[in-house]
């Protein structure tokens, strides 16, 4: 018994301490000061915030002073005011402000006041209508802009621009936004990195490949893909530039013509200029594609006909002797129905005939 009661209070003494150390896993994050908001939690530490899916009309008020990476997803904010993520106090550590399907649409002047540190701004999948001039002012260190999908409500490029202006950035991300054209006036210089993969680009215009050529953007790397490339004469400019400049282009290995049908699915740096044409309804090089095949078409009857004469030529005496045999055939089938001809009209003959008992 002595040993039992021993066991039951050593064990006893564990429980408390246990207890004490269960206490912080127990308590949930927002109750701590300068947690996790309420709509929100935190991933291991305080440094990492994701509000996902929670209809949030606005950012949340109070974030922890340490957050480095902070997700916004789901929600409806569609104004971000003058410094929306610190209202309460400035945020120095925060780095990435994602916010993906968050309904915005305007973004006021300053809306970024407060973050210093802010690195990488994730704005893709809002429907964006005004960007204001100073939308990203306060923001010195912002380097990477990601607006895929966000530019397909109405045009920008002009508003962008205004905003990006005093902006450094090395990395702009413009996929799926249905471009026709190189946003030239969004490029700023020192860029190192454009995304225009998923557009509706044909083809790089010359204009558009010598902005590529300025001092400032010498050293830019474009990503094509999945863009409806049309592989006819007007694309010479930018297949040529593609060959010269291939480190440049990240996936030119990979970028393939969606027309004209004979040429669909090719591999664009396997082509070669003289064979990219045009027909004359393309705008391009009037009538060459028919003319081609026209031609074609001509030396094609032209060396049926030569090979015809050829065979009739080397089998002449052939011909010859069964011309000679086809006409003594004939001659002879026309002296036969000559001879019943005169057999029949002989009157001799026909009272024979009709008198056989005489």
């Amino acid at each position: 018994m002595s040993r039992r009661q021993a066991r039951a209070t050593a064990s006893g003494g564990w429980l408390p301490w246990l207890g004490l150390a269960l206490l912080p896993l127990a308590v949930p994050p927002a109750a701590a000061p300068g947690g996790c908001p309420s709509a929100c939690y935190c991933v291991a530490t305080p440094e990492l915030v994701q509000c996902r899916y929670e209809r949030l009309e606005e950012p949340p008020k109070e974030l922890p002073l340490t957050v480095h990476n902070l997700s916004i997803s789901g929600s409806n904010l569609s104004i971000l005011h003058r410094a929306a993520f610190a209202t309460a106090r400035p945020l120095p550590d925060l780095r990435l402000l994602r916010l993906r399907h968050d309904n915005i649409q305007i973004i006021e002047d300053m809306a970024l006041q407060g973050l210093p540190s802010l690195h990488t701004l994730d704005l893709s999948h809002n429907p964006l209508l005004s960007v204001a001039a100073g939308a990203f002012a306060d923001a010195p260190l912002l380097r990477t802009l990601q607006l895929n999908q966000a530019l397909l409500a109405t045009p920008l490029e002009d508003q962008l621009a205004l905003a990006l202006r005093n902006l450094s950035l090395r990395r702009l991300e413009l996929a799926g936004n249905a471009l026709r054209a190189l946003p030239s006036p969004l490029l700023p210089a020192g860029l190192e990195e454009l995304d225009l993969r998923n557009n509706s680009l044909q083809r790089l215009a010359a204009a558009e490949l010598h902005s590529l050529e300025a001092p400032g953007l010498r050293g830019l790397r474009v990503t094509l893909g999945a863009n409806p490339l049309s592989c006819d004469c007007a694309l010479r400019p930018f297949l040529a530039w593609l060959r010269s400049s291939t480190s440049r282009v990240p996936d030119a290995r990979n970028l393939r013509c969606t027309g004209p049908p004979p040429l669909r699915e090719a591999t664009l740096l396997r082509l070669r200029p003289e064979g990219l044409v045009c027909t004359a309804a393309e705008g391009g090089e009037p009538g060459r594609l028919e003319t081609a095949s026209y031609v074609f078409f001509g030396i094609v009857l032209a060396l049926i006909t030569i090979v015809f004469l050829m065979v009739l030529y080397l089998n002449r005496r052939g011909i010859k002797r069964w011309l000679h045999n086809l006409r003594e055939a004939c001659r002879d089938q026309m002296e036969g129905y000559h001879y019943r001809y005169e057999q029949d009209a002989d009157p001799r003959c026909t009272s024979a005939i009709s008198t056989p008992g005489l």
